[in-house]
């Protein structure tokens, strides 16, 4: 299946600073890639890029053929965006920041109308109308890729959208995502919870702003010897920072 989004020597400095580092890689059409990192890995920056919020310092991301930093508003169209602060305006109930960013995302008052009476089913009444600074974090995450998803986006970004959740928040959340691929989406989460790689398709690891491990969570166990994702991961970080302390390179963080 050919790559919807393709990354090509993407590069992010700042200053003398190299946060991302010439990255190369592609997401097929209808998968699930699992972008994993430690804290400071280059996640953030990486997805900020492909999603238009931070500008490239080089390279380039192409998204159904389009150069995004040439066609943002035909890109904003096709993607949805989920940060790991929720995304949301925390002193505006969850209501509010339907008609907000429904607002702002071009839909017609009768369809952001009718996207607040979506949820109404799916979220408790007294949890719509609180202010969402106020409500538990689970709620927050739903509420959160609830708004995500209000334009029907054909690609979605998530950076670490089960960053202080509970393990079951975190698998229900999972479980919607897969439905979403069911439904052909395309997927990029980050995520630094290894235990949520299997439902990626493939992965990626970076660190220190560079892709220092790619492919099948199943297949790169058995290529390096391993017997979990945890054994893989951090024998590939360990592996890395002792080239890197060998050959006296430079650190990129988020």
């Amino acid at each position: 299946m050919p790559a919807l989004i393709e990354i090509k020597d993407l590069t992010k400095k700042f200053g003398h600073f190299t946060a991302v580092n010439a990255i190369n890689f592609s997401i097929r059409q209808g998968e699930i890639l699992g972008f994993l990192g430690p804290n400071g890995a280059g996640k953030t920056t990486t997805i900020k890029m492909i999603n238009g919020l931070l500008k490239i310092s080089s390279g380039q991301v192409l998204i159904k053929g389009l150069d995004a930093r040439k066609n943002r508003r035909e890109i904003k169209k096709i993607t949805g965006y989920m940060s790991q602060k929720f995304s949301l305006y925390p002193l505006l109930t969850s209501l509010e920041n339907i008609e907000f960013f429904g607002g702002i995302s071009g839909l017609s008052r009768h369809n952001i109308q009718k996207k607040k009476e979506e949820i109404q089913p799916l979220i408790p009444r007294p949890i719509l109308t609180q202010k969402i600074v106020d409500i538990p974090p689970g709620m927050k995450q739903k509420i959160a890729l609830f708004v995500c998803l209000m334009t029907d986006p054909e690609i979605i970004l998530l950076d670490e959208p089960t960053s202080g959740v509970d393990p079951e928040v975190r698998r229900n959340f999972w479980m919607e995502i897969y439905q979403l691929k069911k439904s052909g989406k395309t997927i990029l989460v980050s995520t630094h919870n290894l235990d949520e790689v299997e439902y990626a398709d493939r992965i990626i690891i970076i660190h220190r702003g560079n892709i220092i491990l790619e492919g099948e969570p199943s297949e790169l166990q058995a290529r390096q010897g391993k017997d979990s994702i945890e054994a893989l991961f951090k024998d590939a970080i360990i592996n890395y920072d002792n080239q890197l302390s060998r050959t006296g390179g430079a650190e990129c963080s988020d």
